[in-house]
């Protein structure tokens, strides 16, 4: 019987091959990558997140056709100035989870006693505008939120109050849907049905935010462990940090916690997640105490 040879297997298949398995991402290899994510973002990786860390990354390494992890690192490592690469791995290494109306007791405060503390402190002084902002803002949830109980709320109250806010995030993609303002029904699902009438345009299972309520908000990218960065962030009344510390071991904190305490304004407040304490931290704000929530005061 003739034995028929089995076809060549070319270099080329052997290598797209070999790059479509998992890679595993080793203990050293671990080491470094932790190291590096926490010298640029304050983001630090316990032990128990190596796997997570693992199957974040095998996206890019194999996309961009490389076969392993340290080999990814000298990339990013050889290519600072690669904006779009950068992009990438900020977007795999964070975690935008979020939606519309998430805190109503930060809001509640923030309309029942915040803004009108601050507001009668300025309009003695013959000022009018209060500049807010959401720090990590994701997509952008948070700081429509604000924008939609401080025009329903707040505005009438105050003809003459001028409020801008801002939206910052680390990651390029969030960003263009904040900017874009059109969310899923997942992100609207605790939203109170009188704002979702009023400040949304529904198109099927789309939900777009009104045009004017948008010329409120203005994002822009900003990695909070960025020095250069936050100096431009400065003389806030308001700044929401929710759901950012956790990923940070304590020196990140201490230190994006200082850059945030240089951003406000005196009499100005600091708000952050409900699981989330400034207790070892900061000792440089006053802990002001409202129903369901804290705020913590720069005197």
């Amino acid at each position: 019987m003739t034995q028929i040879a089995a076809p060549a297997i070319s270099p080329a298949i052997t290598y797209l091959n070999k790059i479509n398995v998992k890679q595993t991402l080793s203990s050293q290899s671990f080491d470094k990558w932790r190291k590096y994510i926490y010298e640029n973002t304050g983001i630090y990786y316990q032990d128990n997140k190596k796997y997570l860390l693992e199957s974040r990354l095998q996206k890019r390494i194999q996309h961009l056709k490389i076969d392993n992890f340290d080999k990814y690192l000298d990339y990013i490592r050889l290519n600072p100035a690669n904006s779009s690469e950068i992009k990438y791995l900020y977007e795999a290494i964070t975690i935008n989870e979020t939606f519309f109306f998430r805190n109503q007791p930060q809001l509640d405060a923030l309309v029942s006693h915040v803004i009108p503390e601050i507001m009668a402190t300025k309009q003695k002084l013959g000022k009018s505008k209060i500049r807010i902002w959401s720090a990590a803002s994701s997509t952008g949830e948070e700081a429509y939120s604000v924008a939609m109980v401080i025009s329903e709320l707040l505005k009438p109250k105050y003809p003459n109050l001028e409020v801008e806010i801002v939206g910052t995030d680390i990651s390029y993609s969030v960003i263009d849907t904040a900017k874009r303002g059109i969310f899923k029904e997942y992100s609207v699902r605790n939203t109170p049905i009188f704002y979702l009438k009023k400040y949304f345009k529904q198109n099927a299972n789309v939900y777009e935010i009104d045009p004017k309520l948008k010329e409120l908000v203005t994002f822009k990218l900003l990695n909070l462990y960025d020095e250069v960065g936050m100096r431009t962030m400065i003389n806030f009344d308001i700044i929401f940090c929710a759901n950012v510390l956790i990923y940070f071991d304590i020196a990140s904190k201490i230190k994006v916690v200082d850059k945030l305490y240089n951003s406000l304004l005196r009499n100005g407040y600091l708000f952050i997640g409900y699981s989330e304490t400034l207790q070892g931290i900061s000792k440089a704000f006053n802990i002001v105490s409202f129903p369901k929530t804290i705020g913590y005061k720069k005197e």
